[in-house]
């Protein structure tokens, strides 16, 4: 820097410059940069002695770095080593400075790997940006609960009242005659869907079928969404559930029908195409 603010230069012309770029809008640092390199210039053009001895000056630094020529690479040529005669004492040059290494310069080819090294490859992957971008998920064909669904309940609300309070009153209600504790039916089957549990109590105790059975799957239905986390609604990613609950569901549907249709008076086991179905809603 010091080198740089010594050197002379035309300081009218310097300032000419500098006002002319500045007042095209250049950027003061630019500005100086392009008025100083335009006053020394014109100082050498006016002082050709100063040109000389520029030129002369700069002469010894490019000698140096070219070297002896002979493609040692820009390296400069190590001093000759002098060898006495025999018996005299040698005398060695000092060593030479470490030479500047440079970059070659650009080729244009892709690298390629040395002879005999193994290849080394490298992928490179283009991730699309939507890849790396937040995307909002889109709505689809979603409608909310209230009032759209609400409303739709609550007319096929109104429409089943209606269907069947016209149909009681134009129906005779199928009731049976009043209770008698002197004559006891026989069968006496409880509602079809307590059939399952009245069937289980032909074949286990009362604590049993009345009171352990029903809690432990009542219980277990509650804790179902406990357990199972899996987020999935596809029936081949819930192998092991959809295997639970059909097996639940045959257990009770199987004793439904067996106290329906399959028992007979003393709820003892019957077949119904040969000695009739005791069966009523």
């Amino acid at each position: 820097m010091a080198e740089r603010e010594a050197t002379p230069m035309d300081q009218a012309v310097f300032d000419a410059t500098l006002a002319a770029e500045l007042a095209k809008g250049t950027d003061r640092r630019v500005a100086e940069g392009r008025a100083r390199s335009a006053g020394v210039r014109a100082y050498r053009k006016a002082n050709p002695e100063a040109e000389a001895e520029h030129a002369a000056g700069a002469r010894p630094a490019a000698a140096a770095v070219a070297g002896d020529g002979g493609g040692n690479g820009g390296v400069a040529a190590p001093a000759a080593v002098t060898v006495a005669a025999p018996g005299a004492t040698a005398a060695f040059a000092p060593p030479p400075a470490a030479a500047i290494r440079t970059a070659p310069p650009p080729t244009g080819r892709a690298p390629a790997a040395k002879p005999g090294a193994p290849d080394k490859h490298r992928l490179l992957a283009l991730v699309a940006p939507e890849g790396i971008q937040r995307v909002e998920r889109e709505q689809g064909d979603r409608i909310n609960v209230f009032p759209h669904l609400l409303i739709e309940e609550f007319v096929a609300l109104l429409v089943v009242l209606a269907a069947v309070t016209v149909f009681s009153t134009f129906v005779q209600a199928p009731l049976r005659e009043l209770a008698n504790p002197n004559l006891t039916p026989n069968p006496s089957k409880a509602p079809w869907y307590f059939l399952g549990l009245q069937e289980l109590l032909r074949y286990f105790h009362p604590m049993i079928a009345g009171v352990i059975i029903p809690t432990l799957i009542l219980v277990g239905l509650g804790a179902v969404p406990y357990v199972d986390r899996n987020p999935s609604n596809k029936p081949g990613d819930r192998k092991l559930a959809m295997i639970l609950f059909t097996m639940l569901f045959m257990f009770g549907a199987t004793l439904t029908i067996a106290g329906s249709f399959f028992r007979g008076p003393g709820f003892n086991w019957v077949w119904p195409w040969s000695q009739g179905l005791f069966f009523e809603l």
